[in-house]
């Protein structure tokens, strides 16, 4: 139960032991109204039992009231507690959304990229709902269900030990009951959950891709993921309760007969004459009270352990070890791979890469597709730490760098571009927070978008899509340059930056990269050649090993992969489709 709660507050317990508190107060008042009532039946007993002449109204209305403080007071430990419940739940969840976005953002993207959108997307969002849920509506039932018994079966005891023990008698074998099928219902909960979590993947996967869909016009056994996902979902849940269900009633069963044993031993005892009728009136009045926390934290036990498999998955998370380093990067910025080697799981990708790219200079890397270019650039921006060899930043190994400060001093353009569902404005200034708005402007005039930016109607304040939907290609593209050009940083990344333009502002863009080059470190990926001719060094890659280094004419001299890569783009150029 602890490691459960761990779990259930994301590793903040301290923040539901108040409404935790209320709830408990709230259960243990709310036996006094009976105990009131059991008073007044025994006065009301006594004079008809015993002849008396009248009843003692003082008391008897002194009883009524103290009903009815006690009523009153139920009610306010009740709210009490369901407003500090969804108040600490709700609050906890929020921080825990924050502390676990913040904490992705600083785990390596090799383990994201393991992960599915989509399952990251449920753990966000539907584990921390269980977490709600439990922390809000279950916990505070489970831990009053267990202590009011507890308190109240102390209480009855100092009365008449023997109905008090009869009372709970059942309640051991239904706990052996239910510790018994721990290992079960774990299991199952786990197998619940993960077919819950494919839906969820399989779902986002179906709506992203509905284009697709609607293109091919794929349906029936052409879409089957989809359909398998919703019936292994029901299956799973069928399983889950039809499997468990049986076990807990038994349980409720078993408890249920403490309170037949203390009606037997009761009526054993008043016949015996050793207790008397309103003293059996108010255990039956109270004893049986003491059940109905108890079979509520009983029913509510297998969702408490189902949500609190997704605390267990978000504090899985959360202990994954993020990219460490303290060091500041140096004022040098050229860049040096030092005998590198890197590959996804068993694939290498990059193999025993030595390079250097100096201050100041445009180097571009060219290759077949797969030769590693891409991931070359994620190694200088520390997204990944080689498995053998140093990616050198200055002359100091990036590895020992501040992942956040290192990224101060490098502004990158993705190939596949993603634009945030915000303002044109905001998007290009995610680039540096304080820039004004001129100077937004400026880096999108020299990104070659502004012009198309001033056509929209609300011009800078243009909102656009999830992604950039609303725009094409080569506006996304222009718009991550100017991003990129805005952010001023000493070292650019460039990753197909050119891919989506059209030839007019292909051109422009040739100028702006031209004026990015000063006093910068340009290192730009390419698969059209003829934007590169101008570079400083062009490394040519080839199955994640340098084939090749130089300048356009002398690579093309050396008449290596980079002229045959040259001749087959300017045949390219001239293809036409012929009926």
């Amino acid at each position: 139960m602890r490691e459960q709660l761990y779990n259930i507050t994301a590793g903040e317990p301290k923040k539901i032991w108040k409404p935790i508190l209320w709830a408990v107060l709230a259960n243990l008042v709310n036996i006094f109204p009976f105990g009131c009532l059991a008073a007044a039946v025994s006065m009301i007993y006594a004079y008809y039992a015993t002849g008396q002449s009248s009843l003692n109204m003082q008391t008897l209305w002194l009883i009524w009231g103290g009903m009815l403080f006690f009523l009153v007071l139920v009610f306010l430990c009740e709210r009490m507690s369901y407003r500090s419940t969804y108040r600490s739940a709700y609050e906890s969840s929020a921080d825990g959304r924050t502390q676990l976005a913040e904490h992705m953002r600083k785990l390596p993207l090799g383990f994201l990229m393991k992960k599915d959108p989509g399952e990251l997307g449920h753990m966000m969002m539907n584990d921390f709902t269980h977490l709600e849920n439990a922390a809000t509506n279950i916990l505070p039932q489970l831990v009053s269900g267990a202590i009011i018994p507890i308190l109240t079966f102390f209480g009855l005891l100092f009365i008449d030990w023997r109905m008090a023990v009869a009372m709970l008698a059942g309640l051991p074998v239904a706990v052996l009951l239910l510790w018994s099928i721990s290992g079960l219902e774990r299991k199952l909960g786990k197998s619940h959950s993960a077919a819950k979590i494919v839906l969820a993947n399989c779902l986002q996967e179906y709506l992203l891709g509905m284009k697709v869909i609607k293109a091919y016009n794929l349906r029936g056994e052409n879409f089957t993921r989809l359909k398998q996902s919703f019936y292994r979902y029901m299956k799973e849940s069928i399983k889950l309760e039809g499997a468990l269900g049986p076990f807990f009633l038994v349980a409720m069963a078993f408890m249920q007969t403490g309170v037949s044993l203390m009606t037997i031993v009761g009526v054993y005892l008043i016949l015996g004459g050793e207790i008397s009728v309103p003293l059996f009136a108010t255990f039956l009045l109270v004893g049986t009270r003491v059940f109905d926390p108890l079979s509520v934290a009983i029913m509510r036990l297998p969702a408490f352990k189902y949500d609190a498999m997704a605390g267990e998955r978000i504090v899985s998370l959360l202990n994954e070890p993020v990219m460490k380093g303290e060091n500041e990067p140096p004022e040098a910025h050229d860049i040096r791979f030092d005998s590198v080697t890197f590959g996804y799981d068993k694939n290498i990708v990059l193999d025993n890469v030595s390079m250097e790219m100096k201050e100041g200079t445009l180097t571009a890397i060219v290759g077949p597709s797969g030769s590693g270019k891409s991931t070359l650039l994620r190694l200088i921006a520390r997204f990944y730490d080689p498995q053998q060899g140093k990616v050198l930043f200055g002359g100091s190994d990036v590895s020992e760098m501040d992942p956040e400060k290192l990224m101060k001093k490098i502004s990158m353009v993705f190939q596949d571009v993603y634009l945030f569902q915000d303002t044109i404005g905001n998007n290009i200034r995610y680039g540096r927070e304080n820039a004004t708005q001129a100077e937004i402007e400026e880096a999108a005039k020299e990104a070659c978008c502004h012009d198309f930016i001033m056509k929209l109607p609300q011009g800078y304040d243009t909102m656009i899509g999830e992604g950039g939907s609303t725009l094409s290609g080569g506006e996304r593209q222009r718009i991550s340059i100017a991003r990129a050009i805005l952010k001023n940083a000493p070292v650019i990344l460039l990753d197909e930056a050119t891919s989506s333009l059209d030839p007019e502002n292909e051109v422009e863009m040739q100028r702006a990269i031209n004026r990015l080059i000063k006093k910068r470190t340009v290192i730009m990926i390419a698969h059209r050649l003829k934007t590169v001719v101008n570079a400083d060094k062009i490394i040519v890659l080839d199955k994640g090993k340098i084939v090749e280094e130089g300048q356009h004419e002398e690579l093309i001299q050396n008449a290596g992969l980079y002229a045959k890569l040259w001749e087959l783009q300017t045949k390219t150029n001239g293809w036409r489709i012929t009926a």
